[in-house]
């Protein structure tokens, strides 16, 4: 059973933007997280957060290399991620993740989306 749905993903040219956008299932709440948050994957890269917000009071936080460029956002059961200004460098698999908020991070990831690519071109 899918519990987390991305979309938005697709080709852009380098100062472009997309919104990804993340649905979670009505059963997501069996999981007991409270934040969700924004990983990606590079090719030949390991995982990396990109972003975070705590679902019971919109405390956000982001990744150095995003800041600035990229904002993530919730409303009820869907989270978001804006994202402005991409570079080439922002070429990955982007995956939605819902955890546990500890130490001002959503960490303790207990459900993962399956990905959706975001490719951008110079």
């Amino acid at each position: 059973q899918v519990h987390l749905v991305e979309s938005g993903g697709g080709s852009v040219q380098a100062g472009g933007s997309l919104r990804l956008s993340c649905a979670a299932s009505e059963d997501i709440y069996k999981f007991r997280t409270n934040c969700m948050a924004w990983w990606r994957q590079a090719p030949g890269k390991e995982r990396e957060g990109v972003a975070n917000i705590y679902s019971g009071g919109g405390w956000t936080n982001y990744a150095d290399s995003v800041k600035g460029r990229f904002t993530i956002a919730q409303d009820k059961s869907t989270v978001y991620l804006q994202m402005n200004s991409l570079k080439p460098e922002d070429t990955a698999m982007y995956y939605c993740a819902a955890g546990v908020w500890s130490g001002g991070v959503c960490g303790g990831i207990r459900v993962w989306g399956q990905g959706t690519q975001v490719t951008v071109s110079s």
